[in-house]
């Protein structure tokens, strides 16, 4: 099996935050996240090394919670890139297979390429394979230096590099795939002569070809995958190359999305065809929508929903870890958390689940039948239940399970009073 070394060791100052660079999100799904499912989604990888450093503690808890066939390395000190790979060599000292060596700070990798990736380094019969990639720009990247065949010779980084090499379009993307058997040794022979005095991961290249070794490199297709995140402005940037990518592959599958500038739908949503996405809707976590459904405009779905075909979620409706069955309207200004409505369901406009409390902290479930309607501006107080074709009349706070077909109604009585302005004005 495949085994991976993510670094993700540096502080990040640019990002000027208190929390570490690979922790911020997109989606809320962190930076680091997105790699390690991205290296776990390939179907080739079993292990993945995390090599933590500033704030390692919070990286940690952060793995633990999330990863279980993840682990962290401490770096430290932090003496480059190349040392930070190292500090994996004594848990892969008995492996004989490869390793896939990776930023933590690149979000938009695909499992996709990176399957592509491994598969060209051993279909190349490679021992050393970087990805590269061709930019018109290529200020700041490492050049990746060819010899006369065509093979590559070595990485010279922009720093240390003469203005021929300035030249070369080709760079480095960061992702290496080793026979980590053949190469565990180079670790132990890099050398600081360059202008940052540190161990560079890339000199490996150049190690490998002094050593004999098949060096190769794999040239990218799309250069966004290899954006790195090193303040808040690539971060958003980062977030909108992700969303654009997402909203094309559902306009692609047949969902009609007006605006697909101001809709944001995460990569675990699932949308089926002849829906429609109005404008400002904001889809995050992972979440399942059926066919001929409405959603938005203005409606926020925050994860864990399942709605069936032909629902309309309006304007400025929430909705949160709740099933909706088909032929179910909230059309206006509603909260549903953590319930379960059924089909043909409308819920007025100003009606929320009221599902946590405060004292406990713990949120509880509410049931809402085939056939409900709920007037406008009800609380239902989970838990409760809801039972099929009864009515809630408007403004009603409903504590208790309703029967089916009844009408529940809390309202207080209304009072006239005559004249009462005029009074008051005299």
């Amino acid at each position: 099996m495949l085994k991976s070394i993510i670094l993700a060791a540096g502080k990040g100052t640019r990002m000027k935050s208190e929390t570490p660079k690979v922790l911020h999100e997109i989606f809320n799904k962190s930076l680091l996240g997105y790699v390690i499912e991205a290296v776990n989604n390939t179907g080739l990888a079993d292990e993945n090394f995390v090599i933590v450093g500033h704030q390692a503690e919070r990286v940690e808890e952060y793995i633990k919670n999330n990863y279980q066939n993840a682990r962290t390395v401490l770096q430290s000190p932090q003496l480059g890139t190349g040392h930070a790979a190292s500090m994996a060599l004594p848990y892969l000292k008995d492996f004989d297979g490869e390793v896939v060596i990776l930023c933590g700070d690149t979000p938009l990798i695909t499992s996709e390429t990176i399957k592509e990736f491994v598969e060209n380094h051993r279909a190349q019969k490679s021992d050393i394979t970087v990805m590269s990639a061709v930019f018109d720009n290529p200020a700041n990247y490492g050049r990746i230096i060819r010899k006369t065949d065509g093979k590559v010779d070595c990485i010279v980084e922009e720093k240390d590099a003469t203005p021929e090499q300035k030249a070369v379009k080709e760079i480095n993307a960061g992702i290496y795939c080793v026979n980590w058997a053949k190469v565990k040794q180079a670790f132990s022979q890099l050398k600081t002569n360059n202008a940052q005095g540190e161990y560079y991961l890339t000199d490996i290249i150049k190690w490998g070809n002094e050593n004999g070794l098949a060096v190769d490199a794999y040239i990218l297709k799309d250069n966004e995958e290899i954006f790195g995140i090193n303040s808040k402005l690539n971060l958003a940037e980062a977030a909108k190359m992700l969303n654009r990518k997402i909203v094309n592959k559902h306009l692609a599958n047949g969902v009609t999305i007006i605006d697909p500038d101001t809709t944001w739908i995460s990569p675990e949503t699932k949308i089926e065809a002849d829906t429609i996405i109005y404008p400002s809707t904001y889809i995050e976590g992972e979440n399942v929508i059926g066919k001929n459904c409405k959603i938005g405009p203005f409606a926020h779905l925050r994860g864990g929903v399942v709605i069936e075909d032909d629902v309309k979620i309006g304007n400025f409706v929430e909705v949160k870890k709740t099933t909706i069955k088909s032929h179910t309207n909230a059309c206006h200004l509603t909260y549903l958390g953590d319930s379960e409505v059924g089909s043909g369901v409308n819920i007025g406009a100003g009606t929320i689940t009221a599902n946590y409390n405060p004292l406990t902290k713990e949120k509880s479930k509410t049931v809402i039948k085939d056939n409900v309607k709920i007037g406008s501006n009800s609380v239902i107080v989970a838990p409760v239940e809801i039972g099929e074709g009864a009515n809630v009349g408007a403004l009603s706070c409903i504590t208790k399970p309703v029967a089916e077909w009844a009408l529940a109604l809390t309202r207080a009585p209304l009072k006239i009073v005559e004249g009462w302005v005029k009074r008051q004005t005299k």
